[in-house]
């Protein structure tokens, strides 16, 4: 025979006053899973900037994103002390505060973030300035080829060809999920290159100088490609 459920002076089943309590517990959860992922984003991201190691980058994080970087610190930088310096093969050039970089038009490209170690956020919106504009602003001379980028990490570089870095879905990027970029994701300033793999899309950007030929970054440099493709991008130079 199967036994009934005990009853409690309120007349309520056990068990369902269990699962009540489970389903409030759930609610509360929810409820805070947005402070709980901040101070895990935050936690992962401080012990990034002291892990030689790189295995802070393999831990798992709500967000999507991994944290990861070539040296064990990397100086914080904000509007009182940021500088982007575009310079190289160009007549006319200049250095860029973040008021100043704010203050130009600004641009919304959505894409997928994927990266080489197999883990992605779709669907991730980036805003910022088109690369395209800053050249043009230089004025990028006739033996321009390419564009190398330098990060205030001190160590990290990257490089497209002039034809990539003028579409219009690559971005001197400021905000990223409708938020400003933190330090933790590489801002204030970072390079978004949508079409490609996220190594190329540099974090902690400094200057960018126009060169005469590709310069490989820091990864082409250990045996990733100077073209990071993703495998369905549209290569087309004028592509969005």
């Amino acid at each position: 025979m199967t036994e009934k459920p005990k009853r409690t002076p309120a007349g309520a089943p056990v068990g369902r006053r269990a699962m009540l309590g489970m389903l409030g517990a759930g609610a509360a959860g929810l409820a805070a899973a947005p402070y709980l992922q901040h101070g895990w984003e935050g936690f992962l991201g401080a012990a990034s900037q002291v892990d030689a190691t790189g295995i802070t980058g393999l831990l798992p994080n709500p967000g999507g994103f991994r944290y990861y970087s070539v040296v064990g610190s990397v100086p914080r930088k904000d509007e009182t002390n940021y500088q982007l310096r575009v310079g190289g093969l160009v007549d006319r050039p200049r250095t860029y505060t973040l008021p100043e970089l704010r203050a130009m038009p600004q641009t919304r490209v959505v894409g997928d973030v994927v990266c080489t170690d197999g883990w992605r956020v779709d669907k991730t919106p980036f805003e910022g300035v088109k690369l395209a504009d800053l050249l043009d602003a230089a004025g990028v001379r006739s033996e321009g080829a390419a564009v190398r980028f330098r990060c205030f990490d001190g160590a990290y570089t990257e490089s497209l060809t002039l034809e990539q870095a003028r579409r219009s879905d690559v971005l001197v990027a400021l905000n990223m999920q409708d938020k400003p970029i933190i330090h933790e994701h590489g801002g204030p300033v970072r390079l978004y290159v949508a079409p490609m793999y996220f190594y190329k899309s540099a974090k902690w950007l400094s200057g960018l100088s126009v060169t005469d030929k590709v310069v490989p970054g820091y990864w082409e440099e250990r045996g990733y490609a100077v073209d990071g493709w993703l495998d369905d991008a549209d290569r087309h130079s004028d592509a969005a």
